[in-house]
């Protein structure tokens, strides 16, 4: 894949701005940097903080041609991505939280918006990435929950490195989606990078209330098998999950 990259100062969300070049033609592999995000956003419309110069905050235009039912897997792509582009650089052990999120030391450093929009030239799909690249304050509703690089690792971050490694990982796992076979491939390695694959206990909020159960693998379309306490096997769709550790 071919990258073009746009940098600007601030901007309200780097997603909107790539879903405004993609309705105006742009081609796939146009990436969105900005510096500081006024109104940068997570999933279900949470504020994704994004002061200046204090992390990554990248959006990339994808004009995929795979079936419709398999863009979620577009997210698990580019979560993969970001985990070997974290390990290699800062030598950190990263975790996948289904389905966005990135975690070192069970604290969240990355998370992962993907977005469609149609456009003349068809459907386009934004991947929106954020990561917490230096120590900042943040707010209170996420502070115990939240971490970056320079907190693990005491390294200050080269943006332009993490970019250039970003961007390699990303093509490398996209080509492997839109090859042959590429959904199993995709999700295969999703699994190896994630504890929340298997045997984890977990308690999942999905649009009819919440289960609870043991997680079972992803379907090929990148839903969550999770088995009940009553040993029915339940598919997750779409929804956000917290892992239950035992009382002691």
């Amino acid at each position: 894949m071919r990258f073009t990259i746009l940098r600007f100062a601030k901007l309200e969300s780097t997603n909107d701005e790539a879903i405004k070049q993609a309705r105006q033609g742009a081609e796939e592999g146009l990436c969105i940097i900005a510096r500081q995000q006024t109104k940068g956003r997570g999933r279900h419309g949470r504020t994704w903080f994004s002061p200046p110069d204090a992390g990554l905050y990248f959006s990339l235009l994808l004009r995929p041609k795979i079936d419709v039912s398999n863009l979620p897997l577009i997210t698990l792509m580019a979560a993969v991505a970001v985990h070997d582009t974290l390990e290699e650089l800062y030598s950190v052990e990263c975790d996948i939280k289904w389905v966005n999120d990135i975690h070192i030391n069970g604290k969240k450093v990355c998370g992962i918006l993907a977005e469609t929009t149609e456009t003349d030239k068809g459907l386009a799909v934004i991947v929106g990435i954020g990561i917490n690249l230096k120590k900042s304050s943040f707010p209170p509703e996420i502070a115990d929950a939240a971490t970056s690089i320079e907190h693990e690792t005491k390294l200050v971050p080269d943006i332009e490195i993490l970019v250039e490694t970003l961007t390699k990982r990303i093509s490398k796992f996209y080509e492997i989606l839109c090859g042959q076979d590429g959904e199993r491939k995709i999700c295969e390695e999703w699994k190896k990078r994630s504890s929340y694959a298997y045997h984890k206990r977990i308690r999942a909020k999905t649009e009819s209330g919440y289960l609870e159960g043991i997680t079972k693998g992803i379907k090929e379309n990148g839903a969550l098998i999770l088995k009940l306490d009553s040993g029915e096997e339940k598919i997750i769709y779409a929804g956000e999950i917290e892992e239950l550790r035992a009382i002691r």
